[in-house]
């Protein structure tokens, strides 16, 4: 319990909701009636989720960031096909590590958009473009919700898997979970804008609520059905190597590329955050509207991706600010 307390006091806030939501998953799992009232509830909070991030959006600011085509398409290339080929082609050895079941999870994590939340704090803390990392995060998750179930469909195909339903059903109800509430808080902004600017912090606890949520459910299914006694130590150890060495690939190859494109230092700090890193809050919900259920071989993977990301970014950020003009911080 003091080992457990000393990690919480170390980390933040987020993720310690996901610890003691995987824990509380492990060891009180819900059930019966109380398991349909939580994928209620999960849901309700996603839809929520998606209404809010509509309604904090500023259409001016993709706009502006917009006209910065050149980095937008860097960020672009990197997030929805340079992932993709890079995973693909480390398969063979992604599944003689941890397994061909738990490497599809791999793949799906290369599908998703970038983060946004995380994208912009990294990019502000390490002197980077901001309002473009802000438009290129952003627009980002939103071609997420076309892109990631194409993606999904070209790469589990290839991949041997028959999971992913991407039928019309699919799609109608990826639109109306996620696309169909951010369209609705897009129009609501008229009146609900100085309400949103004046609960920043609320809305981000909504946030990371659904996220927690989320986890609960997953690890709560996973346990009913006895899904850990089939996953070893050594699998989830692969996990976390092959997340650290991937990313790192892919951020080397964001910031070599953006420099010998000559694009300006702030440039090349957003290029490499908003390219490199997948969202959680868009994957997971994204997963539910896909698979229609939470595939713990594809939601594990994707929580290991995403607090990698979280500690490489974090060290990073932290060396270009105090490296400051020094283009040699990375």
């Amino acid at each position: 319990m003091k080992g457990l307390l000393r990690i919480l006091s170390r980390t933040d806030r987020f993720t310690n909701g996901i610890i003691i939501s995987l824990l509380l998953g492990l060891l009180l799992p819900c059930e019966g009636i109380g398991a349909d009232l939580f994928d209620a509830l999960t849901n309700l909070a996603i839809t929520l989720l998606f209404f809010l991030y509509g309604a904090k959006l500023s259409r001016q600011s993709i706009i502006d960031g917009l006209l910065h085509w050149r980095l937008q398409a860097m960020v672009f290339f990197f997030t929805f096909i340079f992932f993709p080929l890079l995973f693909i082609a480390a398969r063979p050895v992604g599944e003689w590590v941890v397994g061909p079941s738990l490497y599809m999870g791999m793949l799906y994590v290369a599908c998703l958009p970038s983060t946004v939340q995380s994208s912009i704090a990294f990019t502000s803390i390490a002197g980077g473009n901001v309002p473009a990392a802000v438009c290129s995060a952003s627009v980002s998750s939103l071609l997420g919700v076309f892109l990631t179930p194409l993606l999904v469909g070209l790469l589990f195909e290839t991949g041997g898997a028959s999971a992913a339903d991407l039928g019309p059903d699919t799609i109608i109800k990826i639109c109306s979970q996620i696309l169909l509430p951010f369209i609705a808080g897009q129009i609501s902004q008229r009146w609900l804008k100085n309400w949103v600017d004046s609960h920043r912090k609320l809305i981000g606890w909504n946030d990371q609520i659904t996220i927690w949520l989320v986890v609960y459910t997953a690890f709560s299914d996973a346990t009913r059905s006895h899904y850990w006694q089939q996953l070893d130590l050594m699998h989830l150890i692969g996990i976390a190597a092959l997340c650290l060495v991937l990313l790192l690939i892919i951020q080397a190859a964001c910031y070599l590329s953006s420099r010998l494109l000559r694009f300006s230092r702030e440039d090349r700090i957003a290029i490499v955050f908003c390219g490199s890193k997948k969202s959680l809050a868009v994957g997971a919900p994204m997963m539910m509207a896909i698979f229609g259920t939470l595939d713990n071989n594809l939601l594990l993977p994707l929580m290991i991706f995403h607090q990698v990301q979280l500690l490489v970014c974090a060290q990073l950020a932290r060396r270009w600010k105090k490296a400051g003009a020094d283009d040699g911080g990375y």
